[in-house]
């Protein structure tokens, strides 16, 4: 008697949704980064201004400031989502960036400013007599842009690393990281500084040649921003997915583990610390000619505060939801300050307290588990019709096997 055949399994939504992973964070970034630079850029120098598919300037600029937010949201996920270290002085690295653009585009003006003079109008009108030392070199956009991303990373470096190897993290870390926000608010506000004190640097004329009022210019720095959206997700994407990334994940869940395991978390947190400053400096640099503005109110400690809002709305340790998270909270911001001037704080507080009692992974995960029949949302819609396979040989042969650590473009679920 031959011996039976053994079953062929039949396939499952559930199985096939194991089997072959929906990257969330991929596409949702990918979608966000061709709309900003490809398709309003587009729309905006294409049609005409009659046209009902003609995007309007204040569009543009709105959608590339809200990117810019994207990008340092992005940086917040690295440091926070991944290696579990609450920053609240992302703000300043930001405006560093910004303030290095702007000490480069207050140069390009030259003798068009109101004193007819090649300093900044705010040093006439100070009466100084001659361009401080360290704002030599910014006349050329190079300079400004390498200053932009080295500035930010050296003062993060210099302070993470006193801060790690004295082992200060948690909570306290992040009192530090406030009371350096605060410091250099101050230290920028002081008109002695060389900073334009409380105005900050602004009336900027042109960006390499091409007037900052036009149309065409805007339009091209919305869609260099969408581009540097999408290389800072790739770039954070490449991290979390290499041998440091996984390191990082398991000191952010367990670091003494880590330590005991032979590596050196300082390292790792430095790391990701410095890169994730770095980010927030590119953001700032490209912040400030679509804006026109760059002041110490950017370094205030609610700015700092809000990052991490964006991070955790969106949902901290997803990258893509960071991103989601920041173009929805500002959004909101941007009317909700017009609409109920008095009520957007309020609004925000109440933001954050929901999200972080009801849906404690953010939007991107409360939908994640909705596909795949868990999570907060699924009480509500009931999963999309993805239901949870129970254990047996169907799940088993379509579940994938472990490799000891998640891969590039996995998701790392927060314990």
């Amino acid at each position: 008697m031959s011996p039976a055949k053994p079953t062929k399994a039949v396939p499952t939504l559930a199985g096939f949704a194991a089997a072959r992973p929906l990257h969330w964070n991929s596409w949702v970034a990918g979608v966000v980064c061709l709309v900003v630079g490809v398709i309003i850029p587009v729309l905006n120098v294409g049609p005409s201004p009659r046209s009902a598919f003609h995007i309007s300037d204040f569009f543009v600029t709105l959608v590339g400031k809200l990117t810019c937010y994207g990008i340092v949201a992005v940086a917040m996920d690295l440091v926070w989502g991944y290696a579990g270290v609450l920053s609240l002085c992302h703000a300043v690295f930001f405006a560093l960036g910004g303030y290095a653009m702007g000490m480069y585009l207050m140069r390009a003006i030259g003798t068009e400013g109101n004193y007819r003079s090649l300093l900044p109008d705010f040093m006439v009108f100070l009466d100084w007599k001659e361009l401080p030392w360290y704002w030599e070199g910014f006349n050329r956009f190079g300079f400004a842009m390498a200053m932009a991303l080295i500035v930010p990373g050296v003062v993060a470096f210099i302070f993470g690393f006193f801060a790690f190897r004295s082992r200060i993290g948690g909570v306290y870390f992040s009192i530090v990281t406030q009371a350096l926000t605060y410091a250099a608010m101050l230290l920028f506000f002081r008109n002695a500084t060389g900073f334009g004190g409380n105005n900050g640097l602004t009336d900027f004329k042109r960006i390499l040649g091409y007037p900052l009022r036009e149309p065409s210019t805007r339009a091209a720095l919305c869609a260099i921003t969408g581009l540097a959206l999408g290389l800072t997700y790739a770039l954070c994407r490449y991290i979390i997915g290499s041998r440091a990334g996984r390191v990082m994940t398991a000191m952010r869940d367990a670091e003494a583990k880590v330590r005991f395991s032979g590596y050196d978390p300082v390292a790792y947190k430095l790391f990701a610390w410095t890169v994730s400053a770095m980010l927030c400096g590119l953001a700032g640099a490209l912040y400030v000619p679509q804006v026109g503005i760059i002041n110490p109110s950017e370094m205030q400690p609610s700015s700092s505060v809000e990052i991490a809002i964006w991070v955790a709305v969106g949902g901290r340790g997803t990258l893509a939801g960071a991103i989601l998270g920041a173009f929805l909270v500002n959004g909101a911001k941007s009317w909700l300050t017009v609409a109920f001037p008095t009520a957007w704080l309020y609004f925000l507080g109440v933001l954050f307290v929901v999200v972080t009692l009801v849906v404690p992974g953010g939007i991107v995960e409360s939908f994640s588990g909705l596909l795949k029949g868990g999570g907060f949302l699924t009480k509500y819609f009931g999963g999309l019709g993805v239901k949870r396979a129970a254990a047996g040989p169907e799940t088993a042969a379509a579940a994938p096997v472990s490799t000891g650590g998640p891969g590039v473009g996995e998701e790392q679920e927060q314990p």
